[in-house]
This record gives structure tokens, sequence and C-alpha cells, in this order.
């Protein structure tokens, strides 16, 4: 058996690994991430002119890492695209952060060539991972001209890491990294993911086969020996009705045994003996058979494993595969197609790929601890070297300042206590932390910190230590936090000159409480009024118009008081209309002749109109955002009860969407930051939170300077206090927005809001109605499900865009938008993780450069050696 290590020449045409960003370029209507390792921003993108892939700089998908520029790789002189390298002398794991679709099956390669780019002559050896799994060792000393990993796996979450690991004194690096959606019911094996072992066509061609022929840009390396006869067509091969996608250029060409006799045999030697290997072969009959001929034979690999007899119809093609992964013994492979007794044709094989099995047994982190530590991470701006990759796995990993509990390797780690002290954090105690469910000990100390000490602290039911002394806090330590003080709970206050515990602020600061405590006179007083209101509303409700004058009671608040002349007068008489709802009109209207408002008046014959109108009076007198409306004023004189409220010029989304103006893609993206910060406040700023029920696109106003702001607050609900996640309510929404599990359960919880934002954030991506009957999946979050199986976001997302957009971030979003509309509310991102998400979507379109007009040409190829390479006789 001839060793054929270096026979098969892996020609690599391009390297790229770039997130499917730019419209022009085919690999991002294919979902393709391509990234060009070390590459400087000022050069990215660019074109790859054969492939027509666009890649660009890796540098926004890592934080940590040196650009090097390679130098005497053989017969690399004019490749561009081999130029450069990411090498990583600080810390032991640096981490790739990408964005990808949860479930879907992906083709992930990593390139390296070390090329003595730091004049050392001292090529690496280290580890590669994904997540928190080693996925296999890259070893350059042995393969001094670079190599190929490649692995076909389907993550568990929508982030995926990529993480080199130092495992000795040299210097991990890395050239390009690349991803390819496949088709979920192709290459699925019993357990864990697939690392390529060699794909090959059998052919006496020296083409490398890959994108565009290929569509999912796998690479089939040609392959033949002496001794097997070729046979090739000219004809049309039917491909379509294979889920493998084959290009026709690989099945158009077969080996068969020269001598008619003989087996059709290939060997392959395995890294280790107990490797396990699947191996897929690829078959199309593509000689004209006679009357009388037939083709007919069995497979073997080894004794102990065997398939057959197989024959294929003319130009069409099969794909055969073992089920159940095969242990070769002696850690040799040999694979034999051996003609059966009635067949009069040899055995005929045009393409085989062939992998062995990785085991990732190691669970990540809990999905919604990592969500909160990376948003504490952000609104801190730590830049920690070691928080790279997953927080808590592989333990040797942990991220400096946390502690984890680990169950089992299959149970998801939590996050125990983190330790941010002496860290330079700036600003407020951030509401991320209370995501942190499981966390026993916190500590902030030795910082400047300021603002008050959170509520939220004492709801966290895990807490058994809080330090957060050494800080400039103020005011005074929530009652609720003292209480569970006295039940144990260990809190270190000290160091903060200006925050106090409820007696000492009482005895240092009695000139200070006692207008605070009139206040709080004044607004209890004020509530019981407006409850007194409500109570005699709810005994007449008959009266539909509101309130007759012998029951009037005012409805008191902050805002200004204005007769129902004074409406009539800036309004102009009611002449100009904005809009129409269940409560009555909305007018547009002056304020002092100059200050633009739209005035909410109460339809009198609107009994649920005036629930609603209820219902947002409450909520307006207790909440303010700047991404809610703001109340300016009210009427409430006789009969004639109206809001007054600042006037958003450019009416609502739903309006803008669909008018003759283009809204740019970082405005749809920062429209939308901008509704989910106001949603985020009604869940989390809020106490008791509130659930608004009724998010649409037409709910969500837009100023002169197109910020958004949530109005409409006539079906919100409250939910109340205590430790209820929900609510059991009659159904209230808007049909195609209306959360499909509150609709089944009538159990309401702010997940509602979550899914009919995820509705929303579609309208944003797509600009199409959320129900239209003429497609064949009406409801668009049924229709974007839909595409997205084709891993097609061109057709996705808004045409009038007309492709100016930075494609992760549109990828980054409507993966956020799906996850927010999954059938089941456990399944559903909170507001905090929106909002986080669709700020890093605005970072990336923020970074997106302009085209470069020049390309990077190619003029040779690239050889890289492997002793998985197979082996024939």
């Amino acid at each position: 058996m001839k060793n054929l290590r270096g026979l098969l020449s892996v020609f690599l045409i391009i390297m790229s690994f770039g997130i499917p960003d730019f419209a022009q370029a085919q690999d991002q209507q294919q979902g393709f991430i391509n990234l060009d390792c070390g590459l400087q921003a000022n050069e990215s993108p660019y074109t790859e002119p054969m492939t027509k892939l666009t890649f660009r700089s890796d540098a926004d998908f890592i934080k940590s890492g040196k650009s090097g520029k390679i130098q005497n790789v053989p017969g690399m002189e004019y490749i561009k695209p081999y130029t450069v390298l990411r090498y990583f002398p600080d810390g032991v794991r640096n981490c790739y952060t990408l964005s990808v679709l949860q479930g879907t099956n992906y083709l992930i390669v990593a390139m390296f060539t070390y090329g003595n780019y730091d004049n050392l002559n001292t090529q690496p050896k280290f580890d590669l991972y994904l997540g928190p799994n080693i996925w296999t060792t890259v070893d350059l000393q042995r393969n001094i001209n670079g190599t190929r990993e490649e692995i076909i796996h389907v993550p568990r979450s929508t982030s995926l890491q990529v993480c080199l690991v130092k495992t000795g004194i040299t210097t991990p690096l890395i050239s390009a990294l690349e991803l390819r959606p496949l088709r979920n019911d192709t290459y699925i094996p019993q357990f864990g993911s697939l690392k390529n072992l060699f794909r090959v066509y059998l052919t006496d061609s020296k083409d490398v086969i890959r994108y565009p022929v290929d569509v999912h840009d796998r690479l089939w390396t040609p392959f033949f020996m002496p001794g097997w006869k070729l046979l090739r067509t000219s004809l049309s091969i039917n491909t379509s009705d294979n889920d493998y996608n084959l290009p026709e250029d690989v099945v158009a060409t077969a080996a068969t045994p020269a001598n008619v006799s003989s087996p059709l045999t290939i060997s392959w030697n395995l890294e280790t003996p107990n490797d396990l290997v699947y191996a897929y072969l690829h078959v199309a009959e593509i000689q004209s058979l006679r009357d009388n001929d037939t083709r007919e034979f069995n497979i073997s690999v080894g004794q102990e494993v065997s398939y057959g007899p197989v024959s294929s119809d003319e130009l069409l093609v099969y794909t055969l595969f073992n089920t159940s992964p095969v242990k070769c013994k002696g850690g040799t492979c040999h694979l034999q197609l051996i003609r059966t007794s009635k067949s009069t044709l040899p055995p005929l094989l045009n393409a085989i790929e062939a992998f062995t099995t990785v085991e990732l047994p190691q669970s990540e982190t809990n999905a919604n601890d990592v969500i909160a530590i990376k948003s504490i991470e952000t609104s801190y701006q730590l830049s920690k070297i070691s928080w790279q990759g997953d927080p808590c796995v592989p333990q040797q990993f942990l991220w400096d300042g946390l502690t984890c509990e680990y169950t089992n390797m299959s149970t998801p780690p939590r996050i125990h206590s983190l330790d941010l002290s002496s860290s330079e954090l700036t600003g407020i105690i951030v509401p991320a932390i209370q995501n942190l469910t499981e966390l026993q000990r916190l500590d902030v100390s030795n910082n400047n910190l300021t603002g008050g000490v959170p509520e939220f602290l004492a709801e966290m039911k895990s807490l058994l230590v809080i330090n957060l002394s050494g800080n400039d806090l103020s005011g005074s330590v929530p009652q609720a936090l003292l209480d569970k003080v006295k039940k144990g709970l260990k809190l270190n206050i000290e160091g903060n000159p200006n925050l106090c515990s409820s007696g000492s602020c009482n005895k240092k600061k009695d000139s200070i409480m006692l207008p605070v405590v009139a206040s709080l006179a004044s607004l209890a007083a004020i509530i019981a009024m407006i409850a007194l209101l409500f109570v005699c509303l709810k005994r007449h409700p008959s009266r539909g118009k509101g309130l007759s004058s012998s029951q009037q009671q005012s409805i008191v608040t902050k805002k200004r008081r204005y007769t129902y002349a004074e409406v009539l007068a800036m309004t102009n008489n009611f002449v100009r209309v904005l809009g129409k709802g269940g409560f009555g009109m909305v007018y547009h209207g002056y304020i002092n002749g100059t200050e633009e408002v739209a005035v909410k008046l109460l339809s009198p014959s609107s009994a649920q109109g005036y629930k609603e109108f209820k219902t947002e009076v409450e909520l307006l007198l207790r909440v303010y955002h700047t991404n809610l409306v703001s109340l300016v004023g009210y009427c409430d004189e006789k009969d004639h009860l109206a809001l007054i409220y600042q006037y958003m010029a450019n009416g609502d989304l739903k309006q803008h969407l669909s008018g003759s103006s283009i809204i740019s893609w970082v405005d749809r993206l920062n429209i939308a930051v901008d509704a989910a910060l106001g949603l985020e406040y009604l869940h989390i700023g809020c106490k008791p939170l509130i659930v608004h029920r009724d998010v649409k696109s037409s709910n969500i106003l837009l100023d002169d300077q197109l910020q958004a702001k949530l109005a409409d607050f006539g079906l919100s609900r409250s939910f109340p206090v205590g430790d209820e996640s929900h609510v059991s309510t009659r159904v209230a929404g808007t049909f195609g927005y209306l959360d499909h599990e509150y609709y089944q359960t009538n159990r309401l919880s702010e997940k509602s809001d979550v899914y009919a934002f995820g509705v929303v954030l579609l309208e944003i991506i797509t600009n199409k109605p959320v129900i239209d009957q003429t497609r064949d999946m009406p409801h668009i979050a049924e229709w974007a499900k839909f595409m997205l199986t084709r891993g097609d976001i061109s057709n996705i997302v808004d045409p009038k865009l007309q492709g100016v957009y930075d494609s992760g971030s549109a990828w980054k979003a409507l993966e956020l938008a799906m996850t927010c509309v999954k059938s089941s509310s456990l399944e559903r991102p909170n507001m905090s993780h929106v909002v986080h998400e669709l700020k890093e979507c605005v970072i990336s379109e923020n970074k997106r450069t302009r085209d470069i007009d020049t390309v990077r040409s190619i003029d040779t190829n690239l050889s890289f050696s492997t002793d998985m390479n197979p082996k024939a006789r």
C-alpha cells in the first residue's frame, strides 16, 4: 500500500472570513462568514475576483491579538490573502465570537500559515476549541507550509466561539476563518461533530472545485491512482434530487478498477486507532449501459461492516453513508467496492468524503448568565484579557473574578460569584446584574460607582454577600435590603460618604427629609384622588361618556391642566386629524402658537375607549422615559377628557416604512434600539413591571430626528407585587402581533411584549406586511422562517435598501427577531438581551467602511500535506 502523503494537494484559491455583509457579493446570499485574519481595517472589505466571495478584516470579531505579515512560504509570493495573519502573544485563550443561526448545520474552516512572520523560524503548536470543547491540535511543526482544519458542527446557541489556546511556549496564530451553512438534513452523526479527513472527486484533472460551482463552498480535491480507469461524461447529471447539492463537475467523472474483476479500494490512516469514522460515497452512473450491462457492487469496510448490493440509475446521483460510526482496525481504514456475481461491470465511484467524530461533551455556561455577564462587560467597558470564550468552562480558563457551579458536563454551569472590585467601574450599579439569578456573592468595591443602591439587589434571592464599599454611592439603602441584612445577608457599604442607612439618614438630614415627607404626603393625596375618581367610574359603567358634572373629580397631575376652550384653540377646532383609535381621535395642535402637540380626545360614545384612556392616565402619571411618549398636559372638564402629548413629526413607524422616503439601515436599527429601550424600562425600570400588551409598528412614533418612542398604553397591565412571573387576564392586543402562547393560555408575561417586538423587528428588516394572505406563509414570522431555510438574506431584507447595509448586522437582527417570536416564551430573550444585541448591530453597521475599488489577484496555489489523505492500491 503506497503512502500518498502529499499527493492530494489542497489548492486554496481564496481564504476568507466575511459575514455576508455586502449585497453585491454572492456569498452573502448563502449566509457565508469569511474573515481574513490580521487584515487591516483600511483594506477591508474586498471581493476575490474568481469566486466573488467578499471577505473582511477579523478585527470586529476578536478583542485581542496582533497583525503579522508572512514572509517565505514556497509558492505564496503573490497570494495576497495569505500575506497577513493574527497572532496572540498575550493570554492563554483568545476567542473569536460569531453570530450564527442556532441549530443550523455549519461547515467551519480554519486556516493556519506561519510563514516566519516573526523572523524566529519557530513553527507553533497549539489547541483549537469550539466554545468550551477542544476541536483539534494545530501542529505547524509537522505541517510547515500550513494546514486547514474543517469541521461540520451544529451550534447550540446563537453565538459561536472559536478559540486558540496556548499549550506550550509557541504563539498561536490564524490566517482565516470561514463558516458555510449546510442543509440540516445532511451530514448527521449519531453524536458529536464531524471533523474532515478528506474530500476528493475521482479524476485525472488538476482542478480544485469550490464556490461558486459548489454552493456550500466545499473544497473538492482531484484524486486518481494508477490501476484505475477514468470515466467521463459531458451529459447533464441530475443532482437536484440529491440532498447534498453536489456540483455536476464533481460527479461528471468517476473511477473504476482497470481490472473488471478487482475491487475498487481506497485506504487511509487515522490520527489514533480509536477514531470513529463516517464515509459519504457519491455515486452516479455516467456510462451509457447496453441492454445486457449490469453494474452492481457491495461496499465493505473491513470484515465487520458491509452494505449492498448497490446500483445506480444512469445520470442520477446517490449518496451512500454509514449511519453509525465505524472503527477501523489498527487505525487504518480500507474501503472496498466489490462487484457482485451478477454484475457485468466493475464498481464505480465518483467522489468520497471521510470524517471522524469529535465529541463535544461540555455544556456551555447557562445562556442567560452569559447574556447577563456580557451585558455587564459592555456597560462597564471592561477589557479583561481573560474575558473571552465561555465564562465558566473549561474550568482552567474561568474568567477572572467569577466562580461557577458545576454539576456535570451535560448541565450548563451557573455563575455564583462576581468580583469586580478595583476595576475602575463608573456609572451606576447596572440592572443586568439582577439577571445573574444564581449569584451568591457580588463585590463591586473600590470603584467609582455613583447613584443609589438599587432595589433589585433585595430581590435577588440567592445573594448572600454584597460588597459596595469604597464607591461614591448616594441616598438611602433600600429598606428591603436592610430587612434582608436582618435575615443574614452580609452588606458592606463603608466608604460611601453620601450613602446612609435609613436610621442615620433620619438623624443627620432632618432638614432634607421634611420636604420629602411633605411631598410624599401630597403624592399620597394625589393617588387617593385618582383612585376615588376611578372607583366612581367603576360604579357607573353605563356612562361611557366619562363623568357627569355632578360626579366630576379632577385628574391631578404635575402636568399643566388645560380647559376645553384651550384645547379647541390649540387644535383650531380639531381641524387636522393625526389618527384614530378605540378611544377616539388624535388631533394636531399648537401650544403658545409654536410648540406642536398631539391631542388625544376621548370619544363620548367609547366605553372601551374610556377604559383604555384611564389605563393610560394611570401609567403616564407614574412613568417617564426618553423612549416613551411624554405627556405635555391634560384636559379634565366635565364630559371633555383629553391627553396632550409631544408631537412626533414623522408619524408612526408603519406609515414611515410604507411611505415614499427610505429609512436607512442604521436608522432602522436605531429605531429598533429606541423602542427596545422603552420596553426594557417598562419591564425592568418600573416596579411593579408593566407589560405594554399592544406593541406594534403603528404604536412606535418617530420625531423629526427619527428617535422612536412607544405610544398607546391603553391595554398595558402592571404585574402585582410579588414573585409572579405572569398574570392571568383576558387576551388583548392586535392580530399578527399577538403572542400565541398568551392567546392559548391567557397567561400574560413580559415575554408577550418580546414576541410582538420580534414581529416589529421583522417589519423593520423586511418592510413587508405582518399578514399577507397572498403569501404561501401569510404571517411574517412563518415567511421569514421559510426564507431562512434557503440561507438567503438578500430576499428577506427590504429591497428598498438596495443592498446598502452591513449584512452581518442584518443577519444578527434577523436571528434576534426569530428568537423573539419563538412559540415558547421560555425560549425568548428578555428585553435587556434584545437591547444589547441591537446595539451590537448598530456598532457593526457604523463600522462598515466604503467598498475597496482595488481587487486582489491570486496567481498561484497553496499546498498542504496531511496524514489523513486517502491511499489506493
